[in-house]
Order: structure tokens, then sequence, then C-alpha cells
């Protein structure tokens, strides 16, 4: 009997350290693992960082390489065409400012009429009386709100976009357009309009069959452009500090940032509906609980197989939404930063009144 109980006592010993093994094993796996979904989160917090700090680089080498292709070619063409439209001006002998609907397809056609005469009478120098009468003396440009729109050399129409913000002279684009004859339609010579602009799709759409729409319509895309970088600009000059994470589309008509408050940090999605919008058409402002903020008593507890779980559930911020979509971008911010501390109480009582 002894040694059966000796037996017994050996093989216990034999079993006992992989057995214990294993079943701290099958414990841990049948025990619900509170942390992993911290650190799940805290994964996909790194893998996004990551994925940010990608997208930054490359959006900072493909400026980089859009300077490097275009920039100079860019430069020569604006101050060639900067001189020509200088010249123009200089040597002319009228500038005629137009109204409402003093700007008509008529005056466009008078305009295309002068340049092709003004060309056929260089083309035959043999004849010089074809050229002393007053009608070919004159050298006259118009000036249509923003627009200059001149005769230039060559059976050309040169049209000077001058673009504006907040009263002041910002940017000034140029484009030429030209046609073989009278009756055959105008096509885009040269421009200096910056290249993510749509002028080609404008061209096909408008400039054979409106030419005068296609002349309002790249000023309202110029105009619009300007006045959405300008935007931004102001509101990283005067908020700069505040301001992290901020990302835009080279015709800023995709505009996204991160606004940094002691209590919470409000990341702002800005879209616009096309690219002669100046105010944003979807909009979305979100506020997210900092860890370590005041109001950390937001986050709601859910259960999940037994498990529970603290999540930060972000707090969308109507007032905000409203101000950027009825205000200019710097108006707006200004409007966000003074009521958020009141919204986000507000809010946050609601959701968690106990």
């Amino acid at each position: 009997m002894d040694s059966d109980i000796e037996e017994s006592l050996k093989k216990r010993q034999r079993r006992t350290p992989l057995d214990s093994t294993s079943r701290k094993f099958e414990q841990l796996a049948a025990r619900p693992f509170v942390m992993g979904e911290v650190n799940f989160m805290q994964e996909e917090d790194i893998r996004l960082e990551t994925t940010r700090a990608r997208f930054s680089n490359v959006l900072k080498r493909h400026g980089e390489l859009t300077e490097r292709l275009s920039g100079d070619s860019d430069k020569m063409i604006f101050e060639r065409l900067e001189k020509e439209f200088g010249a123009a001006r200089d040597s002319q002998t009228e500038e005629i400012c137009l109204d409402g609907e003093e700007w008509n397809d008529g005056l466009l056609a008078t305009i295309r009429e002068r340049v092709h005469m003004e060309a056929d009478r260089k083309a035959m120098p043999g004849d010089t009386n074809i050229g002393s009468g007053p009608h070919f003396q004159e050298r006259i440009t118009y000036k249509v709100g923003s627009k200059v729109i001149c005769c230039l050399e060559g059976a050309r129409i040169g049209i000077q976009y001058e673009t504006s913000f907040a009263g002041d002279i910002c940017d000034v684009y140029h484009c030429v357009l030209e046609s073989k004859s009278f009756l055959e339609k105008m096509t885009v010579l040269e421009h200096t309009i910056p290249f993510f602009l749509p002028i080609r799709e404008a061209e096909n759409e408008y400039l054979s069959s409106n030419a005068m729409k296609f002349i309002d319509y790249v000023g309202e895309l110029l105009q619009a452009f300007v006045d959405r970088r300008e935007q931004v600009r102001l509101i990283k000059e005067l908020y700069g500090n505040q301001i992290r994470e901020l990302y835009h589309s080279l015709p800023y008509h995709m505009v996204e940032f991160v606004l940094d408050d002691s209590d919470c940090k409000v990341t702002v999605s800005l879209r616009y509906a096309d690219l002669v919008s100046v105010l944003p058409t979807r909009i979305r402002v979100l506020a997210w609980p900092s860890k370590k903020s005041s109001i950390n008593a937001v986050t709601l507890n859910r259960k999940e197989n037994g498990v529970l779980g603290s999540h930060q559930i972000p707090a969308r911020l109507s007032y905000a939404e409203d101000a950027l979509r009825t205000m200019s971008l710097p108006e707006a911010y200004a409007e966000i930063v003074l009521n958020l501390s009141q919204a986000l109480q507000q809010i946050f009582q609601q959701r968690n009144p106990t």
C-alpha cells in the first residue's frame, strides 16, 4: 500500500510543472482581459499618427516637386505677360469701365473684330492708307470689375484678373485668348492660372459657346481660390499657437485642422461644394474630451461580454458648424473659441446629468 502511495506522489510531481503552466494559460485565455482594449486603442492611435506623418511628408514633397517643375516656367510666363499687358495699357488711348449689362457678348464681339482688323492691317504693310483712319489709332482697354481686357498683338485678347482679400489686392493672373479668324472659336493660348484650377475644363465647357461666360467664370474661380487661401493663412497668422495638424488641398476646397483646448481637442473638417464657393457646405466640428480634463466624466461606460470599458465619446459642436457655414473662417474661429467653454459644459452636463 505504501508503494502505491509513493508511486502516486511521483506521478503527481512529474505532472505538476506542465499542468500548472497549462492551467495558467487556460485561465488567462478564459479571463476577460480588460487592458486589451486599451492597448488596441493605443495601437490605433500610433497607426493614425504614423499615417498623418506620412501624409504630411507626401504633401511637403509634392509641394517641393511642384515648385521645381513649374516654378521657373510659370515665373517666366508671368513676367513676359506682365510686361506685355503693361505695354498695352501704357499705349492705350482710352480705358472704358463697364458696369452690369454694358459687359455683354456684343462688346466681346467688337473686341474680337478690332484685334483681327488690326492684325490684318499689319499684315498689309504696302497699303499705308488703311492705317490712317482714327479707328485704327485707338487703343482701348476695358475694365470689368476686377478684370482688365485689352487687345494684344497677333489677334489676341488678353484678360488680366486682379484678386483681392479684405480690400487689398492679392495676386494678378493672366489669360490670353486667340482665334485664327473672327469666325472661328477662340482658344486659350497661354495663362498664369494655377495648374490645379480647372482652366481646360472651363475652356471646353464654355469658351466655344459663350466666351463671356468663360471669362467671368475664370475670374470667379481665381477670386474664390484666393479668398479660401487667405482665410486659412489668416487663422494661421492669428491663432497659430492654438492650431495644429492643419491640412488643406491645393485649391483649399478641403480644409482640416485641430484646435487644442485645455479641456478638449476640437477637430474641424470643411468641404466646399465647388471651386467657386467661399463658404463651406459640408462641415463637421467634434470636441474630444482630454484624458486630464475636468470634464472627462463624460466618458460613457459600456458592457461587452461581461467587460466594462471606458470610452471617450466626441461631442458635435452645432454652434461652431453654424458659425463656419455663415462667417468667414477667421470670424467663425473667433466665435468658436469665445463660446467653446460654455458649449462644452452644456453638452457634457446633458450627457452626464448625475
